[in-house]
């Protein structure tokens, strides 16, 4: 199970500690966070007690409005279960009960050095612990973001992803990750490309050696990561084999249970594959638009039938 600390939050979200600055060790293993409500009033049958607890402006001024013994028996209530922090949103003035609280309890007390809403670091902080908690894999082959379009270059090695790839940066494209290429499962509908840290900005070239993308062709030439949309199968020519069918078959990739379109690219000499990787990503996003090439063609034969 993968996990975060709560120091990671501290240093990622330039996070105030009131309270448990010893216990920033604590793990949270839930991509989720929680703001308690119903809890405050002594509902306890779904509490989320793993996930990060967020305080706002409506909890806070709920919980400055009771007397200091009900406030003693509704934070008692809560920090019992020891879930891995506390973050106040609403500034730290007045949270002396609070912060005596989690100090007895041993559970980290933090608060935003800046007073924003409660929904816009929530978002923040939901879209950082889904993406550090999400399920992985590593992958052989290359990411790529062509026209704003993530795709997946695999292949045998040798069959020339990499050089592909430095043609498609050539173009103006975005290199996120030669040789592994780690899969996030964000979602059942989700999968996010990105590098393993070690190849960041690093693409391998047979005969020319190591290049570092970014230092050779500026910032635009790499991007850190992009949800994956095609993957692209790189094979050899394989004669008779390819056909001019208006409307293929749709195929799929699947990884942790996630299906992305795919196709397959036969390579040989002369053919300009990276202006059909080009062509596959704007004709991925016209289909996402409703529009179909092989549909507007089949509607125009049956017009002119029809006459």
């Amino acid at each position: 199970m993968k996990k975060v600390t709560v120091g990671t939050l501290v240093e990622k979200f330039s996070l105030k500690v009131l309270a448990g600055q010893d216990q920033l060790g604590q793990m949270i293993t839930q991509p989720r966070v929680h703001r308690p409500g119903l809890e405050f009033v002594g509902h306890f049958d779904f509490f989320p007690t793993e996930r990060v607890q967020i305080l706002g402006r409506k909890e806070i001024n709920y919980l400055h409005k009771l007397t200091k013994e009900e406030r003693k028996v509704r934070i008692g209530n809560i920090v019992h279960y020891h879930p891995p922090c506390f973050i106040v949103t609403a500034g730290d003035q007045g949270l002396t009960y609070l912060t005596q609280h989690c100090i007895e309890e041993k559970i980290p007390l933090l608060v935003t050095k800046k007073v924003e809403t409660t929904s816009e670091f929530i978002t923040k902080l939901d879209a950082f612990l889904v993406k550090k908690l999400a399920p992985e894999i590593a992958i052989h082959g290359v990411c790529m973001n062509v026209f704003g379009v993530g795709i997946l270059l695999r292949g045998h090695s040798g069959v020339g992803k990499s050089e592909m790839a430095h043609t498609l940066i050539g173009r103006g494209h975005r290199l996120v990750a030669d040789d592994i290429v780690v899969l996030k499962k964000l979602s059942p509908q989700t999968l996010l490309g990105t590098h393993d840290d070690n190849t960041a900005q690093f693409l391998a070239l047979r005969s020319i050696g190591l290049l570092n993308v970014v230092r050779m062709y500026g910032q635009k030439a790499y991007q850190e990561e992009t949800r994956i949309a095609l993957d692209i199968k790189l094979t050899k020519w394989q004669k008779d084999a390819l056909n001019n069918e208006l409307e293929q078959e749709a195929h799929y990739s699947e990884y942790m249970g996630v299906k992305v379109p795919s196709i397959e690219i036969q390579l040989q000499p002369g053919r300009d594959v990276p202006g059909l990787i080009e062509a596959a990503a704007n004709n991925w996003y016209l289909r996402q638009q409703g529009y179909s090439a092989a549909e507007e063609f089949m509607s125009r034969i049956e017009a002119e039938t029809e006459e």
